[in-house]
């Protein structure tokens, strides 16, 4: 029984990853200029999160790259609480 449950707490852990990114420029910066933990609670219904990219890279025309994920681990946390609480990764990069 135990070693069922740790399988499937693997699988869903691996298998859940979401990763959404908008590319606007292709030379980004290897390193994010900015890295935001986002919280959200009854799998995000109804709520946003709002990052100007613009203002974090000085400006409209430095955004590179924006991208949004929800780790294994992520994923882990919400079916764990049953979508109660559902954290995401956002990140900014900007122009070199």
């Amino acid at each position: 029984m135990k070693k069922l449950m740790a399988v499937s707490v693997l699988v869903l852990g691996l298998s859940g990853c979401a990763q959404q990114t908008f590319t606007i420029k292709d030379n980004a910066g290897i390193q994010p200029s900015q890295e935001t933990r986002q919280t959200f609670f009854l799998s995000g219904i109804g709520q946003s999160k709002l990052i100007n990219a613009a203002q974090v890279c000085g400006g409209a025309d430095k955004v590179a790259r924006t991208e949004v994920q929800e780790s294994g681990l992520d994923v882990l946390f919400r079916v764990i609480t049953f979508g109660i609480y559902t954290p995401r990764e956002a990140r900014v990069y900007c122009s070199i």
